[in-house]
C-alpha cells in the first residue's frame, strides 16, 4: 500500500477516513483469504496511531469486509453470495447467474431405511427403503454446500445408481416423468455437524446456514424429496422468494 493523505480540518473523524479508503483499497487490489499488511506498517501509512487504525480496520471487520484471526493478522473474508430460494432452485443456474463455475461431487449414493423425522415429511412408513444422495457442491473450486436427498426407493427405483452429479431435479423429470416442486423451507443456524466441516472446508466452531426443504411431485402432488442443504454462512447469503 501507499501513502494516503486524510483530511483533518473537515470535522470528519479520521478512523471513519481509513476505513472508507481501505475499503476502496482492498475491494481494488485483494481478494477473498487475502492479508492485510500488519497495523503498524497501515498505521505509518496513514499518518495516524495503532489506536486509530485499529478503530478504522473494527469498522470493516463489523461491515463483514475483513475478519482478525489471532495471532495471524487482518484478512479479506469471501464476498457473500446472494442465494435465490424458490419453487424451482437449482443451484447451476443460480451460480451461473453470478458468472461462477459450478460442480457437484458426489459423497454418498445408497438406499437405506427412514428414519422417522424423513418417514413423516415424505409419508412413507419407518424403515421403508428411501435412496439418500449425498453431495457436496461448489463454485470456482470452493466449497459452498453439502446436501442430502431422501427420496422413496418405491418411487425412484435404480436412482442411486443413475445420479452421478448435476441437477438431480433435471434427472428425476428425464428418467421418472416427475418435476419437483418446494413447498417449504425451513432455515437454521447450527455449527456443522459429522463430516459436515470437512467437507466445507471450515472450522467446528463456525455455523452453517441449514435449510431442510420438502419437494413435491409437480403432477400429483405426492412428496417425492426431503433435503437438507448446509451452506457456508460467510459465503452465503439466503434470498427466500415465495
Amino acid at each position: 500500500m501507499t501513502l494516503y493523505a486524510l483530511a483533518r480540518d473537515t470535522g470528519e473523524a479520521l478512523y471513519f477516513q481509513i476505513a472508507r479508503q481501505l475499503e476502496q483499497e482492498v475491494l481494488r487490489n485483494y481478494q477473498p483469504g487475502d492479508g492485510l499488511p500488519a497495523e503498524g506498517e497501515l498505521a505509518k501509512n496513514y499518518g495516524v496511531n495503532r489506536h486509530t487504525l485499529r478503530r478504522a480496520i473494527d469498522e470493516l471487520v463489523d461491515s463483514g469486509l475483513l475478519e482478525r484471526r489471532h495471532g495471524k493478522g487482518v484478512f479479506v473474508l469471501d464476498t457473500y453470495l446472494d442465494y435465490q430460494i424458490g419453487q424451482g432452485t437449482r443451484f447451476t443456474e443460480n451460480l451461473a447467474a453470478h458468472g461462477m463455475q459450478a460442480e457437484d461431487i458426489v459423497h454418498k449414493r445408497q438406499v437405506i431405511p427412514a428414519i422417522h423425522r424423513v418417514a413423516e415429511r415424505l409419508k412413507i412408513a419407518v424403515a421403508d427403503p428411501v435412496v439418500w444422495i449425498e453431495s457436496v457442491r461448489t463454485g470456482e473450486g470452493r466449497p459452498l454446500c453439502v446436501i442430502s436427498h431422501f427420496l422413496p426407493a418405491v418411487k425412484f427405483r435404480n436412482l442411486e445408481n443413475l445420479y452421478e452429479g448435476g441437477s438431480l431435479h433435471a434427472l428425476l423429470k428425464k428418467e421418472y416423468g416427475c418435476t419437483p416442486r418446494r413447498t417449504e423451507s425451513l432455515v437454521t443456524s447450527v455449527l456443522p455437524q459429522g463430516e459436515d466441516a470437512r467437507l466445507l472446508s471450515m472450522p467446528q466452531n463456525r455455523p452453517v446456514l441449514r435449510v431442510k426443504s420438502l419437494n413435491l411431485c409437480s403432477k400429483t402432488g405426492e412428496p417425492v424429496e426431503y433435503a437438507i442443504t448446509r451452506f457456508r454462512a460467510d459465503r452465503i447469503q439466503l434470498r427466500i422468494n415465495p
